[in-house]
Parts: structure tokens; sequence; C-alpha cells
């Protein structure tokens, strides 16, 4: 599997030059962290290392707008917001008008040498989620992100107690609660304030987004779309099997590369890629019953492995929300509804068992052409490839079909006088 990300990337990633915008030698390096914490944002902030060591700057501001995402990803970049104030690289976070650092995103900005907020704004609530996790994992996970982020506050001289309600209940405070509790140091209504209140107005500067790889296994880091995008490759192949168009099993399969990268990234639990994997043996079922009932039963077996997907990863927050269902739900719904359909395909090809080429065999026809040996006959007004199995035969003759081999009919002419079909 670790050449799928790769194959991927060629496939649908061609431009890679990063997004970032300068002014000769930056001393400030701006992120935009207006995104999840996945992935994607995690090899962003990577970027941004290599970016201010290369160009030896002397700060970095992290303008801050997400939900939160993977943990496991927010260590990364904790990591990396280390390494910056290991080499005298100051980090900030400012939290524009009406933006979030939350879950994740919260621990982020804790890190931050400083942190400003806009009006509006929010931090928090922190509360990590593991999903499937039993009271033990839970509570474990809990009070491991609490001593990290009690650890950031006392690092910054920041309120304990207000961060340990951010992790243990769940607590989010607006801008001016942040403030009065000593968790931001400053407050600005735009990024010029923003910018003055850290002393860096007028410092030439960088801004680094997401590249265009970056964005495209950020996307690929939604573990509903990759459980969905797995399932849809299955349904449109088995489709495709029942009603041969080539197109529904090239898009299929491209969608089935996509879905198992982004269970790549993620680190997917085995549970939901196993009942994935059971959606598929329901449907080749259906391939060969054509009742519909297993189309169904993969349809829920396969939306249920969607939903397992993400068991035992840490979040915050957790990735299902109401959004989530409906999608689920839709699935369902959907697979429901196609089970109709493959009903009615089915009954069709059953009808063509018995009017179709087999049914072919015995019939009469009329030489279109002579014969010598090939030709061409028409059957039921239908023009067929022929080859005569008696020697020449005659332009208008009758015959009959004796075989097909393909789209070839092998005939034989006849003498009497019945009409032909």
């Amino acid at each position: 599997m670790k050449v799928i990300l790769p194959l991927i990337f060629i496939l649908a990633i061609l431009p890679l030059a990063f997004p970032v915008h300068s002014q000769g030698q930056p001393a400030l390096i701006i992120v935009n962290f207006d995104c999840p914490v996945n992935a994607g944002s995690s090899s962003m902030m990577n970027n941004v290392v290599q970016q201010a060591t290369e160009y030896h700057s002397k700060y970095v501001l992290i303008v801050m707008n997400s939900p939160g995402g993977y943990i496991s990803d927010m260590m990364v970049i904790l990591d990396d917001i280390s390494t910056l104030n290991q080499t005298g690289i100051a980090v900030y976070t400012y939290v524009p008008p009406n933006s979030l650092a939350a879950s994740a995103a919260s621990y982020i900005a804790m890190a931050s040498n400083k942190i400003i907020m806009g009006p509006g704004s929010e931090i928090g609530p922190s509360t990590p989620i593991v999903i499937g996790g039993n009271e033990l994992e839970q509570n474990h996970t809990e009070y491991a992100m609490l001593s990290l982020m009690q650890g950031e506050a006392k690092a910054w001289g920041r309120n304990m107690t207000a961060v340990y309600n951010m992790v243990i209940n769940d607590h989010a405070y607006t801008y001016s609660q942040a403030i009065k509790y000593h968790i931001a140091e400053n407050t600005a209504s735009n990024m010029t304030q923003a910018l003055h209140e850290l002393n860096l107005s007028g410092v030439s500067s960088m801004t680094i987004n997401e590249n265009y790889y970056e964005q495209f296994i950020s996307a690929l880091s939604n573990v509903t779309l990759d459980g969905l995008l797995i399932l849809l490759g299955m349904i449109l192949i088995a489709l495709d099997l029942l009603h041969p168009t080539v197109i529904m099993s090239a898009v299929g399969i491209f969608t089935i590369i996509l879905g198992l990268a982004g269970a790549e990234i993620i680190g997917a639990s085995f549970i939901g890629l196993t009942l994935l994997l059971i959606s598929a043996v329901l449907l080749i079922i259906e391939i060969k019953s054509g009742h519909g009932f297993a189309f169904l039963a993969a349809v829920i077996v396969g939306v249920l492995g969607v939903y397992m997907l993400a068991q035992g990863i840490p979040f915050s927050p957790s990735p299902y929300g109401a959004d989530t269902y409906a999608e689920l739900a839709a699935a369902v719904a959907s697979g429901g509804i196609l089970v109709f359909y493959i009903r009615h395909i089915v009954k069709s090809i059953r009808r063509k068992e018995f009017v179709g080429a087999g049914a072919l065999i015995g019939k009469k026809a009329i030489a279109v052409t002579e014969l010598n040996p090939t030709g061409e006959v028409s059957i039921e007004g239908v023009k067929w490839k022929a080859i005569s199995t008696n020697g020449v035969i005659k332009k208008n003759s009758k015959v009959k079909v004796v075989s097909i081999r393909g789209l070839t009919v092998y005939v034989e002419s006849i003498t009497d006088e019945e009409p032909s079909s």
C-alpha cells in the first residue's frame, strides 16, 4: 500500500510549487492555518520550518482558523514549533475575528510564545476523543493531553486552571474571556493591529499556505470520505459487471485507489477495512444471484465499515457530526434505491438469455451477400457476419443458423419454402 500515495500524487497532483508570497529576505513567516489539523497542515508546518531555517527568519506567525483534527498530526506540528523555538525563532498565533482555535488547534495555539485573538474568536474546547475506545483508553488520552496542555500553559505563563477546563470539561473561551483569564496575551481586530501588538509592523514577511499536494492529502484525511470512496468504487464495478460500460469500472478503480490512499494517510482501523472487504464479497454474491438483497446488505455492511474506519484513532474533536450521519444515511438510502435498478438489469439479462445470441441457433435468415464462405446474413432485420458450412451460398438464398461464435454466425443453405423469420 506504500506505493498508493505516490501513484495518486503523480496522477492528480502535477503542480507542486509552494504557494508562497515573499518580499526580500523574510524575517517573518506568516502561516495561513485556515484548515483542519491533519496530514496536509502538518506537511505545511514542516515546510515552514524548512523555509524559516533557509531564510534565517526570526518570527513565525500562525494565522489560525481551525476546527481541530487528528491528535497525531497535532503532535507533529507541536514538534515543529519546538524545533523553531530551539533555533531561536519565536512562534506566535493570531486568531482573527470570528475564527477558531478549537480542539487540536488549541494545543498548537497554546504552544505559541504569544496568542493574539480578534473579536468574536474562540479558543477551545480541547477534550480528545478516542473513537470506539473504552473508558480506560479515553481517560488515559484525556490526562495525557491535559498534561501536555498544562505544560504548554506553564511554559508561557498562562492560566493552568483555565486550560484544565478546556481539556477535562470541554470548555471554550471567547476572546474577551481568554484575555480576562490569561489564556491569550492581547486582542487585535485585524492583521495590522496584530503585527503592531507583536512589534512586527513593517518587518519583511513571507506568507505560506497549503500547496496543492498538501490540499490533496488534506482532503484525503477525511475518514468518512475515504470510506465512501472505497464503497462507491466497489458499487460502480459491481454495476459495471451487470451492465458493462468499462467507464464505471475505470471510475470505480480510481475511487478505490483514492480511498485506500486516504485510509493509509489516516491509519484507518483494520476492523473498518475488513467490513469493507466483506461488503465487496456480498457484491460478488449479488452479481451471481441478482436478487438485490445481497447488494443492500453490501451497502449496509459497507456503511458500517466506513463508520468503523476511525476506530481507535484519537481526534479532537470527534470526526462524527450530524453531517456525517446524514451522509451515511444517504448512502444506505441510495443503496435501497439501487436495489430496484439492479433487479431491473438482472431481469433484462435473463430475458436476453431467451432472445439473445444463444437463441439464434436454428433460426432462418437471408444471405445479404454471397457467402464464399464468408459474407453477411440478415436475421430478423439485423445483419450478422456469417460463414457458410456447406459451400458457396448465393445472395438472397435462404439459410439456417447452425452455430455462433462471438459475433459470427455459421449457417447452411436450406431449400424449404418456409418463410424466413
